[in-house]
């Protein structure tokens, strides 16, 4: 299993166990509002702002708030982000990239910064480890919506390039130019995923001990807690045991 993965769903429990719903809803909503910026305000016609919506429904967003988001950019109101990867060494020297969107750039290198040291890592250039994964398309879905292999027929069909089906979930990778097209052919067939959207996939993941697993963790956590980040990407794997204690 990969770390993204692993991660993934760890902070997602995580937030929900921590009532963390004002800060999600309001990455969320900032999301929805720049891509409505960057392209049209209509998703059928965006699909970043598709992509973007399918992620705030995924959290049950409120729909009124995601109008409202919309409607910010078409207004022309909302501050103006800019959006930066930063990429460092964690612990254990495991890559990571976080992606931010920011109104204050020096305030937010800042912190990111800050949290890589903390943590026993460093910031470096952006490069220095994104040569290490593959931007790629992601789509997921319910483990309940079709079988392993139904799953893998239908995404090889849409033109998809690898799916991990587990217990919770399918997960299919696509070329990211790519991301639109499958993404709706799997939905004509599967319904709406509950994600659909560019990540940065590890070609190989570091195994790290249990030790090191705990400081990643929770630098991950520290970095996806801050206002400005939206995501967080590493190319590490942690054990079964301490998968299910952080998980717990």
């Amino acid at each position: 299993m990969a770390g993204h993965s692993q991660f993934k769903n760890i902070m997602h429990r995580k937030g929900k166990q921590d009532a963390m719903r004002s800060k999600l809803f309001s990455k969320l909503a900032r999301e929805i509002t720049v891509a409505a910026k960057l392209g049209l305000p209509d998703p059928a016609m965006n699909p970043r702002l598709r992509a973007a919506i399918l992620a705030a429904r995924a959290e049950n967003m409120p729909k009124d708030n995601i109008e409202r988001a919309i409607k910010k950019a078409s207004g022309g109101e909302g501050e103006n982000y800019e959006e930066i990867r930063y990429e460092g060494y964690g612990p254990g020297g495991v890559a990571v990239i976080v992606e931010a969107m920011t109104d204050n750039r020096n305030r937010t290198a800042s912190d990111v910064r800050s949290y890589f040291t903390k943590s026993g890592g460093n910031l470096a250039e952006t490069g220095a480890v994104s040569f290490m994964f593959d931007r790629v398309g992601y789509v997921t879905f319910a483990a309940s919506v079709a079988s392993a292999d139904d799953m893998l027929e239908a995404a090889i069909e849409a033109g998809a390039d690898d799916v991990v089906s587990g217990e919770e979930s399918h997960e299919i990778y696509c070329e990211q130019g790519a991301l639109n097209e499958v993404s709706k052919a799997l939905e004509e067939k599967f319904g709406e995923p509950t994600a659909s959207k560019l990540v940065w996939k590890p070609q190989n993941t570091i195994a790290v001990d249990d030790e090191t697993g705990e400081k990643l963790m929770r630098l991950i956590g520290t970095l996806e807690e801050h206002d400005d980040v939206q995501n967080v990407f590493a190319n590490f794997e942690i054990s079964d045991s301490l998968l299910a204690k952080l998980s717990a």
